[in-house]
């Protein structure tokens, strides 16, 4: 026994028999504990306890315990093999520590997978030389400079298109911009839809433009989506030398901070460039936006110009004649219970307004200054909801009311905004005073439409979740965004 224990082998051989079971059993459980914390550590040790541990055990039996020759050739192969699985477990531990867990933003994280691929594979090329050097004794330098003289011929015949990859993995790099930034480059203005290693493909409206990128690295180009709702969008107007500045200023301001795409929590900025010209600049969330904002803009400006009675671009409306106020208050005559001197009465207080789609014709929240009166187009009723948005609760249609509790002087529970080219009659509140003062009957029909309308409302408020109702009645005001 004292033999035994004496021989140079059996502490090598005691050793694999107790250690590598042990070493099996806390890799197993170490496994499993990371498995189950979801940590990026897993693979290595993955590596370690199935491939590295055994390779390793085998390759002290054969050397050690074994006594076998580091020359023969099973011992080469398994120590090729162990060394092998070695390298591959340190470059799986590097990367679970470097890139698994990387904040948003490091270099870590913005660094293209491909970038981490190429760099694997030159370890491993490099890795596998130095052990079949190490342990098959192979010449490996003139490998190396046979590789080098290759690689030298290959960039020398592809330059322009290992340029173009380049610059596409330096883009990936960098990250200046990301699929659906806007860019205006010395060639186009769109949005990226597609990046790859040779190209940028940017959408500019009537076609995708295909932007190499050695052109976009070597260009001066600007990312209109970063920061995020800095794009502002200016639009020219051009008033009256009559029209008075502060009224038109004031009315370009109303009209752009009821534009449904300006960016929340911004103000529209309004000045006068000129004798006559104006200059309105709105704050929107993305260049995307930028001609729906210029187009509702000058559509809007066009209807409220009118009604206020300036001179968009020096031209006169001669919409609101007295023989159209006239026929629309006949054509209202029934509704309101007019007689011929009712209506002459009118005719020197009345006016007869255009809105155009989506224009505001009631906030919520506020006592109407007068009565309208549908002639012509389709109004919605809507209320704003606790997440911002609008729920249309109703639609009116010619010969209907908007504004109507300006007879009792209360605040309307529900906006009114024109669903298409709306035509009203508004009626001052003076005079419907004045007509139901001498009409009870007209005062208790348009009380009994309050009642109507308030109840139409609150069921189509009952009808949604809790979650979704307004936190206020009166409090909410706002821009009809996507109810109509």
């Amino acid at each position: 026994m004292t033999d035994l224990f004496g021989q140079p082998w059996f502490g090598w051989a005691l050793a694999v028999v107790i250690g590598f079971p042990v070493l099996l059993v806390i890799l197993t459980e170490a496994h499993t504990a990371l498995v189950r914390r979801g940590s990026a550590l897993a693979k290595p040790v993955s590596l370690l306890r199935n491939y590295v541990l055994p390779a390793g055990a085998l390759l002290v039996l054969l050397t050690r315990a074994g006594d076998v020759s580091a020359e023969a050739t099973p011992v080469r192969i398994i120590a090729t093999v162990f060394g092998f699985v070695v390298l591959l477990m340190l470059l799986a531990g590097i990367n679970a520590a470097l890139f698994s867990n990387a904040e948003r933003g490091s270099w870590q994280q913005r660094i293209p997978s491909i970038f981490v691929d190429i760099v694997r594979l030159v370890l491993i090329i490099a890795g596998l030389a130095v052990l079949f050097s190490f342990v098959w004794d192979a010449d490996v330098a003139g490998l190396f400079t046979a590789l080098g003289v290759t690689s030298i011929v290959l960039g020398l015949a592809l330059q322009n298109a290992v340029g173009s990859v380049i610059s596409g993995l330096l883009l990936l790099f960098e990250q200046p911009f990301q699929l659906g930034d806007w860019l205006q480059t010395p060639t186009a203005r769109g949005r990226v839809v597609e990046v790859n290693w040779r190209a940028v493909h940017i959408d500019i409206g009537n076609g995708i433009q295909i932007m190499p990128n050695a052109a976009l690295a070597s260009a001066s180009f600007t990312n209109l989506s970063r920061p995020s709702g800095a794009h502002a969008v200016t639009i020219a107007s051009t008033f009256a030398l009559q029209d008075r500045p502060d009224e038109v200023l004031a009315l370009l301001a109303r009209v752009a901070g009821n534009l449904p795409q300006l960016l929340g929590g911004s103000t529209p900025a309004v000045t006068l460039t000129g004798p006559k010209t104006y200059s309105t600049t709105v704050k929107v969330g993305s260049p995307a936006e930028a001609g729906a904002v210029t187009a509702t803009l000058q559509r809007w400006t066009w209807y409220a110009a009118r009604r206020a009675g300036l001179h968009l671009d020096e031209a006169s409306d001669d919409f609101n004649d007295p023989e159209l106020l006239e026929s629309s208050l006949r054509a209202v005559a029934p509704t309101l219970r007019l007689s011929e001197a009712d209506i002459g009465d009118l005719l020197g207080q009345s006016r007869v307004e255009r809105y155009g789609a989506g224009e505001i014709i009631q906030e919520t929240g506020v006592v109407p200054d007068s009565m309208r009166l549908i002639i012509a187009g389709r109004a919605s009723l809507n209320v704003a909801l606790a997440d911002g948005s609008f729920f249309v609760v109703h639609q009116l249609s010619p010969g209907e009311y908007i504004g109507q509790t300006a007879l009792t002087r209360e605040s309307v529970i529900a906006g009114a905004n024109a669903v298409d080219e709306l035509t009203v009659l508004r009626v001052p509140v003076a005079a419907v005073d004045a007509l139901v003062r001498g009409n009870p009957a007209l005062a208790r029909e348009i009380g009994k439409a309050i009642d109507a309308r308030r109840l139409r409302i609150q069921e189509s408020l009952r009808a949604l979740g809790p979650a979704d109702r307004p936190k206020s009645s009166r409090a909410v005001t706002g821009r009809l965004a996507t109810a109509i």
